[in-house]
């Protein structure tokens, strides 16, 4: 038995799920406070930037969500390196401060007639900041839970970061849902409403920074031989290991932009493309990604009996053969439960990827910089592909080509499926257990 596994010998099953839920919960708080902004970007987009055309306004407030999208290399590499050097558990204490930072920075901004051009300033400043959060914080819970849980349940329980992950935006289409449909008028929303939801993501995030205080330090970061403590998290330990980095890159390509068009950008598509009611397109969003939720698990718990690779060759040739003709019809339907049925048809393909990347990428890289090789090529494949996918589409749309999206979404998944074809299983070759 190694080192490293008679120390995870030593925590107790219980101590093992509360760790793995304390993690998982401070990720959830991130991730409500990452979807709010698009979640209420139809609400907020005229008083950011006025404007008589309503597509414009939102091109304008996806362009600042990719902004964000930008820092999130920087978060990477920042958090990455921060918590492979002072640990797992210091750097999701902090990702999530810095992510309340943001939330409430927008919460209490006035608006474009108030202060001018300093609203639009002060929106992209903390988006830059939640950027630099979200950046960090993926690789570091990816990290943290693929080695908290135990060699046969590794992708059940590393499935949960993409639960959470979820039920962030469930939460932000919830508290969307209520304010619409039960506390405030339309024109209360677009006032003064959709402040609410930053101001409580703000909260919940100071209260998660407490919760993550008390969480177990993996076993994996404690035990490391001198040489490998000297290379903690360095960009200079990462370049040994090309490969990896580049496998990384090329199999997040195809998942995080099927992942952020079917879930981020399909609200606004649903308004914007097939021509439902804000108030229909936020109910539609919520039914399918419960189902998404609820999926996450079941996929992981899968990966762990037949390995990571067939679902991600799955979700590869399913994602290439079925996107032009999903989204072709989605765009032409006015049914609530066709739209529904469509959407959910994605992203249960989507889910043989998002269920199991994080503990791919974990098992790619030695633990002296696992949490660097995760979250620093990660952030900077969703920086440039996944967070620009709503501003192509929204760009596609406004030069009257919506459908050119469709076919752009379809080879980016093509490309990842060349990746999932050539790369070894990572179950098999895992490095968590070196």
């Amino acid at each position: 038995m190694t080192k490293v596994n008679q120390l995870n010998s030593t925590i107790t099953p219980g101590s093992r799920i509360r760790s793995i839920v304390g993690g998982s919960l401070g990720n959830l708080v991130e991730w409500y406070d990452w979807y709010v902004y698009s979640a209420f970007a139809l609400y907020f987009a005229d008083a950011f930037f006025p404007s008589a055309n309503p597509t414009v306004q939102l091109l304008n407030t996806a362009g600042i969500f990719a902004i964000g999208f930008l820092m999130r290399p920087v978060g990477g590499w920042l958090m990455g390196t921060f918590a492979d050097r002072k640990g797992r558990k210091a750097a999701l204490t902090w990702s999530v401060l810095l992510m309340s930072a943001g939330s409430l920075i927008i919460a209490i901004t006035p608006d474009y007639n108030h202060i001018g051009i300093a609203a639009p300033i002060l929106l992209m400043l903390a988006r830059i900041i939640q950027g630099l959060s979200v950046g960090g914080e993926y690789g570091t819970s990816a990290t943290y839970l693929s080695e908290m849980a135990t060699k046969k349940k590794r992708g059940f329980y590393s499935s949960f970061q993409y639960v959470t992950l979820i039920m962030g935006q469930l939460i932000a289409l919830g508290v969307l849902v209520l304010l619409q449909r039960v506390f405030l008028t339309p024109e209360q929303l677009h006032v003064w409403g959709w402040r609410i939801p930053f101001f409580i993501g703000a909260l919940l995030a100071i209260i998660t920074m407490y919760l993550r205080r008390n969480l177990h330090e993996t076993s994996n970061f404690k035990h490391e031989d001198l040489k490998e403590k000297r290379a903690r998290g360095s960009l200079k330990a990462l370049a040994q290991h090309p490969k990896a980095v580049f496998t990384v890159i090329g199999l997040t390509l195809g998942g995080t932009v099927a992942f952020y068009t079917f879930t981020t950008y399909m609200q606004k598509f649903l308004v914007n493309t097939s021509g439902f009611s804000k108030a229909t397109a936020t109910l539609i969003s919520t039914f399918t990604l419960v189902i998404f939720m609820l999926a996450q698990p079941l996929y992981g718990y899968i990966s762990d009996k037949i390995g990571r690779k067939p679902m991600l060759k799955t979700f590869g040739i399913l994602g290439t053969l079925c996107t032009v003709p999903l989204l072709t019809v989605l765009s032409h339907t006015t049914s609530f439960y066709v739209a529904m049925g469509l959407i959910m048809l994605a992203l249960l393909i989507v889910s043989n990827y998002t269920a199991i990347n994080a503990v791919v990428k974990a098992e790619l890289f030695p633990a002296h910089i696992r949490a660097l090789g995760v979250g620093f090529p990660y952030a900077i494949a969703v920086s440039v592909f996944g967070g620009s996918a709503e501003y192509f589409a929204l760009l596609f749309k406004e030069h009257g080509h919506a459908e050119w999206f469709y076919w752009y979404v379809t080879i980016c998944i093509a490309i990842s499926l060349v990746i999932y074809i050539t790369m070894n299983d990572t179950q098999k070759h895992s490095k968590i257990e070196d």
